[in-house]
């Protein structure tokens, strides 16, 4: 059974479009919009998810239109961009590495941000709004430390992968070494924005986030077929016409700015970027990065993960980023067993 179709535009271009990548990047959207209405009527109130939708539509009753549109809906969009930001993140940082371990959690991009967060916490008191500038701020000059120690005539995937490795554990023993110095009050509230929570997010974090994926997003899927063409190695990429340092600098730059506001937004989710490129790639069947399944399938395990917080252990019990950890530990068992009984560590 075929699944690429060459598709034929107005224009005269011809597209080639894989359709199980289609099919699964679709039904990957709708398991997440759909976990998303779940999710909005789960809490102390409950609200059935007709309802949800109703009130989405603007026919609920005032109560359920508050509930739901106040509350609930700015937490659900907020888990929705950032699963999305950090699938996408993990997918391109892991397709620039060319190593499935080339994702943000273990390059220190998410340490970075916790460092800058701690930082304003600590020493400044800042406010939650400072806090997030605070891990755009870390974030964005860990991934330019990284790229510059990783440079040499040009940025090798392994180098990315070892360099990231090493910063990420000296941002780890700074981070360490600003909570021995705060004071229990600050150190109680930088544990809890570490862990990462989605709880009490409101639309003040969801502009922000939507804002820089609408520029992102299209800013990467441009240069989505020079990323293709780069996992086949930089020589086959300069003589095919890809200007190679120039596309790995954006996707790289885009990279970390959507691991920074994610991690800004919510605090540091473990395991959503190193997960969710492979579980796509492995549903789609399909070589190269996967971009939009991805880019799904991070929105439907984050709030899927919120629901499963919520559901079992109650609203505001247990931060999402325990769940996250918890899961993506399992399947890093999993993959790692696979891998050893298939010969290939």
């Amino acid at each position: 059974m075929k699944t690429n179709r060459a598709v034929r535009t107005p224009g005269g271009l011809s597209v080639r479009v894989d359709v199980r990548t289609l099919v699964v990047g679709t039904l990957l959207l709708l398991v997440a919009l759909a976990a998303s209405v779940v999710l909005i009527g789960t809490g102390d109130f409950p609200i059935p998810a007709a309802d949800v939708v109703r009130t989405l539509l603007g026919e609920g009753d005032p109560g359920q239109e508050f509930i739901v549109t106040e509350l609930r809906l700015p937490r659900v969009l907020v888990g929705l961009l950032v699963g999305a930001s950090l699938g996408l993140a993990g997918a391109l940082f892991q397709s620039i590495s060319r190593n499935p371990l080339g994702s943000p959690d273990v390059l220190g991009l998410g340490q970075g941000a916790t460092a800058g967060a701690l930082v304003v916490i600590v020493l400044f008191s800042g406010t939650a709004d400072q806090v997030a500038l605070g891990a755009l701020a870390g974030g964005l000059a860990t991934g330019f430390a990284i790229y510059v120690l990783a440079w040499k005539r040009g940025v090798h995937g392994y180098r990315l992968v070892l360099v990231g490795i090493g910063v990420s554990a000296i941002v780890t023993a700074v981070n360490g070494y600003l909570l021995t110095k705060s004071d229990i009050v600050d150190a109680a509230r930088a544990i809890v924005w570490m862990t990462g929570s989605l709880e009490g997010r409101d639309w003040d974090q969801v502009w922000p986030l939507l804002a820089l994926c609408a520029v992102l997003v299209p800013l990467v899927l441009a240069n989505s077929r020079g990323l293709r063409t780069m996992e086949m190695g930089d020589d086959v990429s300069y003589a095919l016409g890809v200007r190679v340092e120039r596309v790995r600098l954006v996707l790289m730059l885009s990279a970390v700015l959507l691991t920074a506001s994610a991690t800004a937004a919510s605090g540091p989710v473990g395991f959503i970027a190193l997960t969710a490129p492979q579980l796509a790639r492995r549903l789609t069947r399909a070589p190269g990065p996967n971009l939009v399944p991805a880019m799904c399938m991070g929105a439907a395990l984050l709030v899927g993960s919120d629901w499963i917080s919520q559901r079992v252990f109650g609203a505001g019990q247990l931060p999402v980023g325990v769940v996250t950890g918890v899961l993506g530990g399992v399947y890093l068992l999993w993959l790692l067993v696979t891998e050893r009984r298939a010969g290939r560590i």
